[in-house]
């Protein structure tokens, strides 16, 4: 089970992870390794920092560090 990081709901945690889902469907490059379904990939990108949430309804994807 991938956990949300700290300061974000779950509900945001889901939300925001669906949003980068529906990227990843479209064609978004993947920021984590793995063989992962779409979910899981956008679930561990969310968890790890990768993507922040925006006001809007869109989902900004940060550089690696």
């Amino acid at each position: 089970m991938v956990r949300p990081p700290p300061g974000l709901s779950a509900f945001e945690f889901v939300v925001l992870a669906s949003l980068r889902t529906a990227q990843l469907t479209r064609g978004c490059t993947p920021r984590v390794e793995g063989t992962h379904k779409r979910i899981v990939i956008a679930q561990l990108e969310v968890s790890s920092g990768m993507v922040a949430r925006a006001l809007s309804s869109e989902v900004v994807v940060r550089e690696p560090i």
